[in-house]
């Protein structure tokens, strides 16, 4: 019934982006399965800019301390396909963006699109200014972890235009939930996927998008707000592309060491008409 209270604007914005994926099933090449996988990812390397302005890339990794953070210092997260910052005291991200890079699975038609204003865990007053900061770069993947004294965070990313690129994960000392709130940017809304019966995320374009919780309950939905109850040890996840239109159940329950490349990728069928092959 919570689909009952997407206002009237969005719902008819969500009917014309179905109507356009009829006509667009018609002149709208396939996306092939594998091929989100093997070239979603071609050159993605993220950057970090750090408190104080120093920038690190590559694979390495580097652990600042609490002494090296200020409260409510920020990091820049910087990729070929992907932007966003991050709030190193609550792990708050901000202006989630695809940049529109050229790649052959590219959703945006070579576009900036903002996804999401901003991803925010309520963490009941606790910060995580307590311990040290570990940021890990790999190639196309970041790893961000810290721990307060009460909650730990984690942030697990991918630089890639489509797939499974964006994870959150919390845990906090007595296993209580957090309320995760996702906030989508002005041009964006949910809708009901008629071709799944899922929620996804869109502009009325070829984007496809979706919130991927694991261990995790939606307590409401608008059209640009989701809010969620996340276990301790859980997460929230984002995917795009085909993998936000598989005819999947849902990730397998996991509250350790879950990874944001467990998710499926191009294993289940695809109805909707932009990515059916």
């Amino acid at each position: 019934m919570f689909l009952m209270t997407l206002r009237a604007a969005h719902s008819r914005r969500a009917t014309a982006l179905i109507a356009s994926a009829a006509v667009a099933a018609a002149t709208i090449l396939p996306l092939p399965v594998a091929a989100a996988v093997s070239t979603g990812c071609e050159g993605g390397n993220f950057s970090v800019t750090l408190p104080g302005g120093r920038t690190i890339s590559g694979s390495t990794g580097v652990r600042l301390t609490s002494r090296d953070l200020a409260p409510g210092a920020v990091i820049n997260v910087r990729g070929r396909y992907v932007e966003f910052d991050v709030n190193t005291s609550t792990f708050a991200v901000a202006n989630y963006t695809l940049t529109g890079a050229a790649n052959p699975q590219d959703l945006t038609g070579g576009v900036r699109t903002p996804l999401f204003a901003a991803k925010v865990a309520d963490l009941k007053g606790r910060t995580l200014d307590a311990g040290g900061l570990d940021v890990k770069l790999s190639p196309a993947t970041l790893d961000l972890r810290r721990d307060g004294s009460a909650v730990k965070m984690k942030i697990q990313a991918k630089d890639c235009a489509t797939g499974g690129i964006f994870q959150m994960e919390p845990e906090t000392a007595d296993g209580s939930p957090v309320i995760m709130t996702h906030t989508l940017a002005s041009s964006m809304f949910y809708f009901k996927n008629p071709f799944t019966g899922k929620i996804n995320f869109g502009n009325g374009g070829l984007l496809r998008g979706k919130d991927s919780p694991q261990v995790a309950t939606r307590l409401s939905q608008t059209d640009n707000v989701a809010i969620w109850s996340v276990s301790s040890g859980g997460r929230m996840g984002g995917v795009l592309g085909e993998d936000a239109v598989e005819l999947s159940a849902g990730a397998s329950p996991c509250i350790q060491s879950c990874q944001a490349q467990e998710r499926i990728q191009g294993s289940l069928p695809v109805t909707d008409l932009f990515f059916a092959a």
